[in-house]
């Protein structure tokens, strides 16, 4: 009957790690102003001939980190548009999800099943999917608002 159970999940330490890195740096080249800059709209042509955007806000600055809000929006909004909290560790160069789905705070494995309906490694998925969606907008976005160089 043992051999039919499934092994625990354990957290892959090294892999959250280089995907909060790689988060890092994929804000800090949509939003390179970020020290100085609250706010920053990403227009985004869906493949459906859709508009999306993807609004970045700060929500506070710290010495070694800055935490911003994620939204996601299209032209005819039928469900929730999806919104993640993001601190950024400057010290460190690393970007972490820290609130998303009204929720605060994700622990590095969760018992399954469980009454949230959470995955085992739910932190890992947040943060990869936060990835994919940079990725997404890296490739397909532009800015909502002029972009002015400084030289």
């Amino acid at each position: 009957m043992n051999a039919l159970r499934k092994p625990r999940y354990k957290v892959d330490l090294v892999g959250l790690q280089a995907v909060c890195e790689a988060n890092y740096w994929r804000l800090t080249r949509l939003m390179p102003d970020m020290a100085n800059a609250d706010y920053l709209r990403l227009l985004v042509e869906a493949e459906d001939g859709q508009s999306q955007s993807l609004s970045l806000h700060v929500l506070e600055r710290c010495r070694y980190t800055t935490t911003l809000r994620l939204t996601h929006q299209r032209e005819h909004e039928w469900l929730t548009p999806p919104s993640m909290e993001v601190r950024l560790y400057h010290d460190a160069g690393m970007a972490e999800v820290v609130a998303a789905y009204n929720r605060r705070r994700f622990r590095g494995v969760y018992p399954y099943p469980n009454e949230q309906m959470l995955q085992p490694d739910e932190k890992f998925q947040l943060n990869q999917f936060l990835g994919e969606w940079l990725g997404y907008c890296q490739q397909y976005g532009r800015s909502a608002q002029p972009v002015i160089i400084q030289r």
